[in-house]
């Protein structure tokens, strides 16, 4: 309360008696009433006066104290106190200031649950979302558009061009179209960024009036990167198989054709016909992968799990294989240690992993030259405790580093015409990753050129109980 209020009050209140004050000294003048009587009505009059301007002046304290308090928590945005006084004036008009500051504070608090929950979507996006200002900077960002546009999560944007936070032409252009667009409407665009490694649909959309400086430009950034490599993938998956089918259809068709307009030759007829068998065969072996791959990829191929032993197993797959050495005159070991515990797996796709791996090594091993299979326990230093790895390397002609991470790929082959000439589907390594991955397992792949090729299968001794049979289609064969 200011000094200057109370002294106008107090002026009032002398104002309010001094013509009751003036009246009574001239009565006293004239004899008609005593001094001392008019002394004590001055002192009554002017103690009166001093009380009840005491009394307004703490009622206004108490109200300008209780409007203080409200201010207060309106500036913390809390509900202000409520008090009820008894006069009307001011009560009511109190109670109507807290009413409308209970109103005003439960809508602020609304504002920020929705503020909150608006970040909490934006951030449980996989969209990138950008809102920018009619001049083009930055009002708010997310952080899947961070990731996108290749932005560090600790920098705040905000404020900033988005020619500067991002300078892609094809950006800048379709934000340009949007503006010019005639109804408001959204405007779609593909941009390429990170030199051409990332892929993505931007959806540009106008919003707000124009003068404001409020949100005027509303970006969607979807990342359609891994599309674009599975459609690539698909492409390319699609171009090695008609490939891969023209080749032997081309062979049977042609020596067909010559059989059918007549061949007087025996050996001649006979050398077609063999031609066309092996032909044939090499069509059912690509058809046969292809179905077994697909089964794998999706799941449609339950494990029949059971202990299994190993030294056995290996045993087995090289005694098959031995006939096919020979004749290559490459020489087949057996490294296995004694009293390996018994593998839980299934028995026969294991043993189609190991003719795979040893088919692979017996076709790039030269004359001459050694292939060995192997097994032996590790501890993998993980909680599914010890491993069993299952190998095949040989002392062929190995492989480059560069080829290496691309030798599971589908088709995938490091010199296509010799590949093609061994017979080959192009599958193999293929159906061998995900066998193993099937059974929790890993497969590594070492080579050295003209040192040889060691493939592992690593493999946990024990399958988790619960296991996850669908597998993503990334893979492909030596």
């Amino acid at each position: 309360m200011g000094k200057s209020f109370i002294r106008r009050l107090a002026g009032t209140v002398l104002l309010s008696i001094l013509p009751s004050a003036l009246v009574l000294s001239i009565t006293a003048a004239r004899g008609g009433v005593s001094y001392v009587w008019l002394a004590v009505a001055l002192v009554l009059g002017l103690t009166g006066g001093a009380f009840m301007c005491a009394l307004v002046v703490r009622v206004l304290l108490e109200r300008a104290q209780v409007l203080e308090l409200a201010a207060r928590d309106l500036e913390s945005i809390r509900p202000p106190i409520r008090l009820i006084h008894s006069d009307r004036f001011m009560g009511n008009a109190e109670q109507r200031l807290l009413a409308a500051g209970d109103k005003l504070v439960s809508e602020v608090e609304q504002l920020a649950e929705q503020r909150d929950e608006l970040e909490a979507i934006l951030r449980g996006m996989s969209e990138g979302v950008v809102v920018t200002d009619l001049h083009g900077a930055v009002m708010l960002i997310n952080g899947a558009a961070r990731g996108m546009l290749g932005l560090s999560p600790g920098i705040d944007y905000r404020e900033r061009s988005l020619v500067e936070v991002c300078r892609e032409p094809a950006l800048q252009q379709l934000i340009q179209r949007s503006m010019q667009r005639e109804g408001g409407g959204a405007e779609n665009a593909e941009v390429t960024i990170a030199a051409g490694t990332r892929h993505l649909r931007v959806t540009a959309a106008v919003v707000g009036a124009e003068g404001r400086r409020r949100a005027a430009r509303v970006l969607l950034f979807y990342d359609i990167t891994q599309l674009r490599a599975y459609e690539n993938l698909r492409s390319d998956f699609i171009a090695n198989l008609t490939h891969e089918i023209r080749t032997p259809l081309s062979a049977i068709c042609g020596y067909a054709e010559t059989l059918a307009a007549g061949v007087e030759d025996p050996e001649a007829q006979h050398r077609f016909l063999a031609i066309i068998e092996r032909q044939a065969r090499r069509l059912a072996r690509l058809v046969d992968d292809l179905v077994s791959l697909s089964d794998l990829e999706r799941g449609l191929t339950p494990l029949a799990l059971q202990p299994i032993d190993v030294k056995r197993l290996l045993d087995e797959a090289v005694e098959l294989m031995e006939e096919q050495a020979q004749r290559q005159s490459v020489s087949l070991e057996v490294q296995c240690p004694p009293q390996l515990p018994p593998l839980m797996g299934d028995r026969d796709r294991l043993y189609q992993v190991l003719l795979n791996l040893l088919d692979n090594a017996i076709k790039y091993t030269p004359s001459g030259g050694k292939v060995t299979a192997a097994a032996r326990l590790v501890e993998t230093g993980k909680d599914a405790g010890q491993a069993l790895e299952m190998i095949v390397s040989d002392t062929g002609e190995g492989i480059p580093a560069a080829h290496i991470p691309r030798l599971t790929e589908r088709f995938y082959r490091v010199d296509q015409a010799r590949s093609r000439e061994l017979g080959g589907t192009g599958l193999g390594l293929a159906i061998v990753k995900h066998i193993v991955q099937l059974h929790h397992g890993d497969l590594l792949i070492e080579s050295r050129v003209r040192e040889g090729t060691t493939v592992t299968a690593r493999l946990p001794l024990r399958q988790p109980v619960a296991r996850v049979e669908v597998l993503t289609p990334d893979n492909g064969a030596r």
